[in-house]
C-alpha cells in the first residue's frame, strides 16, 4: 500500500473512527430540509412557481452579494443562459480553461458557439491571466463573445487580473462558479467580478437542491431577462398563454428550492466544516515526500468543494494506484477530469500550449471532502 493511501486508511478509520464507505462528497441534511420538502407537497405548491423558488433565489442574491439570482434546473443550462444573455451565438468562439468539468465546454457547444481553451495557473488551477492576455492579443479570426473563468474545485481564480485583461480587450467575462459558493475572492463572494455567473446545486455540491442551478448578475435588465426566456418566454397574463420569442423551460421547481432554502440555511457551517477537514487533511500530509495538499491562495478563501492532493510530478500510473488502493478500502477517491481537449468533441478546437493542464491531469488526486464531521462510528452515506 502507498504511504498516500495508508495515511488515507489510518485517518478516517482509526482518527475519525469512519466504518463503511467513505464517499468522495455526500449531501448532508440536518435541518428543515423535510418540513420545507413537505410543505410543498401539502400545498401543492411543486412545479415551477411557489414561494420557495422566490425565497431561494432572495437568499442567494443576499449571500452572494449579487444584485439578482435566477434559479435553474441545473449548473449547465444556468451557464448556457449566461452566454446566451452575453449574445454568444453560432459562429463566436469562447475561451474556457481546459482543466474544467465538461459542462463548461458543453455549455458553449449549446449556443452553436466553439471553444478556444487556455491553459491555468498553478497556484489557483484556474484560468492563467498571463496566458488569457497573450491569447487575446494574438488572436485574430472568429470574433471572442466571452471568457468563461471557472473556479476549480472552489478556489477563486485570479479575478482582478481576469476582469481587467477582459475590460482591456472588450471581451466579456463570465464565472462558472459551480463548485464555489460560500468561496471569497479577497473578501468578495465569487460571482460577482462577470457580468454573469452560475451556479450547481447538484448532489454533490456544498449546497445542493439534488439538481439545480442559478444565473448571477448585478444588472437588473439581464436578470430580467434570464428569468423571462427560463420561463418559456411566457408574457405575463393570468390566464393566456401567449409567449413573445424562443424560450427554454430552464426554471428551477418549488420542491427542489425548497430542499434548497433549508440547505442554505446551513452554509457557513458546511464551509467552517469543510475547512476543519482541510486542515485535518494539512496535518495528515504534512511532512510527506513527493506530494502536497492543495490550499487557496492569500487572497482567497476556499469553500474546499473538494480537497485535492497535489503530486509534485506526473505520474498518471501512482495516481490511478493511489486510488484504486483506497477504493479497496472504501475510501472514494478520484483523479481531475479528463481536460477538454483529449476529448474527442473537443480535441479539434483550437488551444494555447497546456502545460500546466497536461501536468495537472497527471498529478491530482481529490480526497473524500464531504461536510459530514464524523464522531465515532458512522453510518454510510449516498454520494452526490
Amino acid at each position: 500500500m502507498h504511504e498516500i493511501t495508508r495515511r488515507l486508511v489510518e485517518f478516517w478509520r482509526l482518527t475519525r473512527g469512519v466504518e463503511g464507505t467513505v464517499p468522495l462528497h455526500a449531501p448532508l441534511f440536518q435541518g428543515n430540509e423535510s418540513a420545507y420538502v413537505q410543505d410543498c407537497i401539502a400545498t401543492g405548491w411543486v412545479s415551477s412557481v411557489g414561494a420557495y423558488v422566490d425565497r431561494f433565489e432572495a437568499m442567494l442574491a443576499g449571500i452572494t452579494g449579487a444584485g439578482f439570482a435566477v434559479a435553474t434546473v441545473n449548473g449547465t443550462a444556468a451557464l448556457e443562459m449566461c452566454l446566451r444573455l452575453a449574445g454568444v451565438g453560432p459562429g463566436d468562439e469562447v475561451v474556457v480553461p481546459s482543466l474544467t468539468f465538461v459542462a463548461t465546454a458543453n455549455a458553449v457547444g449549446h449556443c452553436g458557439a466553439s471553444c478556444r481553451f487556455v491553459d491555468v495557473a498553478e497556484d489557483t488551477l484556474g484560468l492563467d491571466p498571463a496566458r488569457l492576455d497573450d491569447h487575446l492579443a494574438r488572436h485574430g479570426g472568429r470574433p471572442i463573445k466571452a471568457v468563461v473563468v471557472m473556479h476549480t474545485f472552489g478556489h477563486p481564480a485570479d479575478l482582478d487580473a481576469l476582469a481587467e485583461i477582459c475590460a482591456r480587450h472588450g471581451v466579456t467575462l463570465i464565472e462558472d462558479a459551480a463548485e464555489s459558493l460560500g468561496s471569497l475572492y479577497k473578501g468578495r463572494h465569487t460571482g460577482n467580478h462577470g457580468l454573469l455567473a452560475a451556479l450547481s446545486f447538484n448532489g454533490n455540491k456544498i449546497v445542493t437542491t439534488g439538481g439545480g442551478g442559478a444565473i448571477l448578475t448585478s444588472d437588473a435588465e439581464l436578470a430580467r431577462r434570464a428569468k423571462h426566456l427560463t420561463t418559456t418566454a411566457k408574457v405575463p397574463h393570468p390566464y393566456r398563454f401567449d409567449h413573445d420569442e424562443v424560450g427554454w423551460n430552464y426554471r428551477l421547481p418549488n420542491l427542489n428550492a425548497a430542499l434548497g432554502c433549508a440547505q442554505l440555511e446551513a452554509l457557513d457551517e458546511y464551509v467552517g466544516r469543510k475547512r476543519r477537514l482541510t486542515e485535518g487533511y494539512a496535518d495528515l500530509f504534512a511532512g510527506l515526500d513527493g506530494a502536497r495538499l492543495f490550499r487557496e491562495t492569500p487572497e482567497s478563501r476556499s469553500n474546499y468543494w473538494l480537497n485535492a492532493l497535489l503530486l509534485d510530478r506526473p505520474d498518471a500510473a501512482l495516481v490511478g494506484r493511489v486510488i484504486e488502493q483506497a477504493a479497496a478500502a472504501a475510501i472514494q477517491c478520484r483523479p481531475v477530469w479528463t481536460p477538454m481537449h483529449r476529448l474527442p468533441m473537443y480535441r479539434d478546437c483550437p488551444r494555447d500550449d497546456l502545460p500546466v493542464t497536461e501536468a495537472i491531469a497527471d498529478r491530482l488526486i481529490n480526497l473524500p471532502s464531504s461536510p459530514v464531521e464524523w464522531q465515532g462510528t458512522a453510518g454510510r452515506e449516498g454520494g452526490g
